[in-house]
């Protein structure tokens, strides 16, 4: 009864036909073409749509379930298109994330220690003809930034001597867990990899989403956004000042040895793994035996 009252009040110096055009009665005024933009609203709309928003409790515009942290839709189909680029898209990007993936299965016994499971896997693709090193970000406290340091791979493809750099860190998603998440934020962390092989444009809008979703996520639950989770703080992690090495220290372990184990023991089980010269084993059709 409210709302009906107030728009009364507010219809009421009008005659008849005005009222008729606002309230949408008067058919043969809904057709015009309008001078303006394609996509200005008609007055009719931006009347109700007064009303209606004064009809509402201010406490009934935010939902009281605290997972709904944001009104808009979460971007997850954006961060998967960046995470899994088209397969014809970037054949060096594909080609670098077959054999992370299997470093990283070769050496997953090492993850306790992270940091010599990351140099393994950096020597693993340096054996394997890729200009990979180790990168070391480091950064003080300037203009509010937090200070830290930051350790991750990095790949740089030379083609026609234009240089791509290709960002790979073994822990990925587990940099950007929070407490309390809530489901929409745990709808975006679920769309990380575990282990991210992409290039910086990407990441760079990776790291931006996130940082805002945390954002929001962490706001409505009361809790305090702390500085290491802004974007700013986040993004530096991977783009501030950098020392790149390609020193292998005490990890230097020739990953062919380990694949070639891994062919031993095929053989063991009747099957006769070949190398083809580039660590990648071929593995003939079984041969029919005959006593």
């Amino acid at each position: 009864m409210a709302v009906y009252v107030r728009a009364k009040r507010v219809t009421d110096p009008l005659n008849e036909k005005v009222k008729a055009c606002l309230s949408g009665r008067d058919h043969r005024q809904t057709s015009y073409n309008s001078s303006g933009s394609d996509h200005s609203p008609c007055l009719s709309d931006l009347v109700h749509g007064f009303l209606e928003a004064e009809s509402i409790s201010p406490n009934q515009n935010e939902s009281s379930d605290p997972d709904n942290d944001s009104l808009r839709h979460e971007p997850v189909d954006v961060i998967e298109s960046l995470v899994k680029p088209p397969t014809d898209s970037d054949p060096f990007r594909i080609n670098l994330l077959s054999l992370v993936s299997k470093a990283v299965k070769v050496f997953s016994s090492e993850r306790s220690n992270m940091s010599v499971f990351r140099r393994k896997v950096m020597t693993c693709l340096r054996e394997s003809g890729y200009n990979a090193a180790i990168c070391k970000t480091k950064w003080e406290n300037s203009s509010g930034l937090t200070p830290g340091n930051y350790e991750f791979i990095d790949v740089i493809s030379s083609d026609s001597g234009w240089e791509q750099r290709y960002i790979v860190d073994v822990d990925f998603a587990g940099e950007f867990e929070i407490a309390r998440p809530t489901v929409n934020y745990e709808r975006l962390l679920d769309a990380l990899p575990k282990v991210y092989i992409g290039r910086v444009e990407e990441l760079k809008q990776i790291v931006r989403i996130m940082a805002d979703a945390a954002k929001r996520s962490l706001k409505s639950r009361d809790l305090s956004f702390p500085p290491w989770r802004k974007n700013r703080y986040m993004q530096t992690k991977w783009f501030g000042p950098y020392k790149r090495t390609m020193n292998q220290g005490l990890t230097t372990i020739s990953f062919s040895v380990r694949l070639e184990k891994f062919a031993v023991k095929c053989r063991s089980v009747g099957f006769d793994a070949v190398n083809d010269g580039t660590n990648q084993f071929i593995f003939p059709p079984p041969v029919t035996r005959t006593r």
